[in-house]
């Protein structure tokens, strides 16, 4: 039994069905789906699309198809109505196959469904050194976080790859803003975390270039841009930050001294944030050490012809190359490089290094077109690599206010949105003993501390994933900390009921398949059913790029299994009467808690027993 998973009970639902289309003829694969209502089953197979192949009307094929499946246990019976082939599963040996599983294998009930595994490298959170984490970049580490679970748990390896952005003329404004107006300050000294002591020195660069230019265009009818302004000999901020930059990239020892030292502060800082949101990474990466790589590969390039060198020395792609317009420019005139040259020596050291069949970057959608021309030229560069490269998108978490811009110091730093998250779930834990809901006067205030931080982890993560990652949200800390509504609260609260009933009830926590015939309650089919989907849903979050389907996976469960406590049911667990039904439904209680709990560690959402 151990070594079975749920997918191959669905790989033999599947086979069957095709043994069946096969004795027609019929070699396209059909995938079942949801019928409306359960009256018409519990799955669904159209014939519709072999009407033209086999010149019958689609009711007689999905007839013909199911007078030819073979004798299964799972299936109870099998009707058509109207062109489809509708199954019925057999409660009693679903409850047997599927909770018999569950209790085997845990909350790896499910794994391992991949036909064919793959090696994927996922690049995810890629910060820069100048700023601290804040609220996007909260979204792009638990986008990555739990595609990489997702996709691990569905059979393939993947290796979690963190790009340090820690070079280029954004890093030399902040090094050079502490420069000019650090007064020797550290973290000890000042006692602020070093991500964040580092962006406010980035946040001070900005401010200071802004009075420098707003001074510069007064009575000017024709002024430059703040862009071209910077790259003008008019500001002296922006001559000094290009200079810091030349210095650097020529070794300069003064220069690279600064440049490791507040690297170093802002390390320490994103350390302690990453553990605490569970964050882990396979492999660290640094630009300062990926752009010769770049710098190399593109003069490869133009020694090959691919790229050319303009006039005043860049090198630059013409996009035409690509069947774009315009031009990209690989090297600055002055030979430094450029976001494109190091992607471009980043992508080639990973190709190299691990031979991934699928190379995926975790990116806002602000850098669409970027990844379109960086895999335009990798395209180029490297003809014999097959388009395995795939940018996943996601949209903007917006703030009331509207958009965060890190230079102006309009966000909301990572740290401080988990303490209020933090300060909200200790809150309504006091409340909810207040209001007699719980019992958490006896908590230590270290147990105290550690249920508040589960769950306002909870409440973040469950908020971000609930979204596909191509929509954006306005981020709502009090709603996502509801018990609630559709919220990561609400199923940990539901986890935590499994576990409850389990201790109250003294049952052994061994699975006994001849308790399998008393979960005849419709609802309880429902809940049964919904254990049993659970790898298809694993299969399309992986294939889709898509956490937000396991978070409303493990919402539809809790809330399923919540509905047989209501009155309205009239379904006793604990107070059950009959012994034998009693255990059948304690049993099913812990496959839903399982369940929950696997579900949930896919989006590295820690449970917890209570509540």
């Amino acid at each position: 039994m151990a070594e079975v998973t749920i997918h191959q009970l669905w790989q033999r639902l599947n086979a069957n069905v095709e043994q069946a289309q096969r004795k027609l003829g019929i070699e396209e694969p059909v995938e079942a789906i949801q019928p409306p209502s359960e009256e018409f089953g519990h799955l669904g197979f159209p014939a519709f699309s072999f009407a033209r192949q086999l010149r019958r009307a689609p009711q007689q094929i999905a007839e013909e198809i199911a007078a030819n499946f073979e004798p299964d246990e799972l299936i109870d019976r099998i009707e058509t109505l109207k062109g489809y082939v509708n199954i019925f599963l057999n409660q009693e040996a679903l409850a047997r196959s599927v909770l018999g599983l569950i209790y085997a294998r845990q909350d790896r009930f499910a794994a391992t469904g991949a036909s064919s595994p793959e090696k994927w490298v996922l690049e995810y959170s890629s910060p820069n050194t100048n700023k601290p984490l804040h609220l996007g970049h909260i979204r792009n580490n638990l986008l990555g976080l739990g595609i990489s679970n997702i996709v691990g748990y569905y059979g393939n390896e993947v290796v979690r790859v963190n790009l340090i952005n820690d070079r280029g003329i954004h890093i030399c404004k902040t090094m050079l803003s502490y420069m000019l107006w650090g007064e020797g300050a550290t973290p000890e000294s000042t006692g602020v975390k070093g991500d964040h002591l580092v962006g406010e020195f980035y946040v001070r660069f900005d401010r200071e270039f802004k009075h420098e230019y707003e001074a510069w265009i007064e009575g000017r009818s024709d002024p430059l841009t703040e862009d071209g302004f910077f790259n003008s000999e008019h500001s002296s901020l922006g001559k000094q930050a290009r200079e810091l930059l030349s210095k650097w990239e020529a070794g300069d020892q003064e220069t690279l001294e600064l440049w490791k030292r507040m690297n170093e502060w802002v390390y320490a800082g994103f350390r302690t944030t990453y553990d605490r949101m569970g964050c882990v990474f396979d492999q660290m990466q640094y630009e300062s050490q990926t752009y010769k790589l770049g710098k190399a590969l593109v003069q490869e390039g133009l020694e090959r012809g691919i790229f050319e060198t303009r006039d005043d020395g860049a090198a630059v792609l013409d996009l035409e190359k690509v069947g774009k317009e315009g031009e990209k420019v690989l090297l600055r005139a002055d030979g430094t490089s450029v976001y494109m040259t190091q992607d471009i020596g980043t992508a080639a050291q990973r190709l190299d290094q691990h031979a991934p069949d699928s190379l995926v970057y975790v990116v806002g959608d602000e850098q669409i077109y970027h990844f379109q021309v960086l895999f335009d030229i990798l395209g180029l560069l490297r003809s014999d690599v097959e388009r395995q490269f795939c940018h996943l998108a996601y949209g903007m978490v917006r703030l009331p206010e509207g958009k965060m811009k890190s230079r102006e110091g309009k966000v909301v730093d990572a740290d401080d949105l988990m303490d209020e998250l933090h300060a909200l779930a200790r809150e309504e834990l006091l409340s909810r003993e207040a209001g007699g809901r719980a019992h958490v006067e006896n908590l230590s205030a270290e147990e105290l501390q550690l249920r508040a931080e589960g769950i306002a982890q909870a409440a973040l993560k469950f908020f971000v994933f609930k979204f596909t990652p191509r929509k954006s949200f306005e981020y709502d800390p009090k709603k996502s900390i509801d018990f609630t509504g559709q919220t990561g609260p609400y199923c940990l609260y539901a986890y935590a009921r499994t576990r409850s009933l389990i201790r109250k009830s003294g049952w052994d926590g061994k699975f006994d398949p001849a308790l399998a015939k008393h979960l005849t309650h419709p609802a309880e089919g429902e809940v049964l059913r919904q254990l049993f989907a659970y790898p298809l849903v694993v299969a399309r979050a992986a294939e889709g790029y898509d956490p937000s389907k396991i978070a409303d996976y493990a919402y539809v469960l809790a809330s399923g299994f919540a509905r047989l406590f209501t009155d309205k049911t009239g379904y006793p667990i604990l107070t059950c009467e009959d012994e034998a039904v009693r255990n059948a439904r304690i049993m099913l209680a812990g496959a839903v808690g399982i369940a929950i709990r696997s579900a949930l560690g896919l989006l590295g959402i820690d449970v917890l027993e209570e509540m």
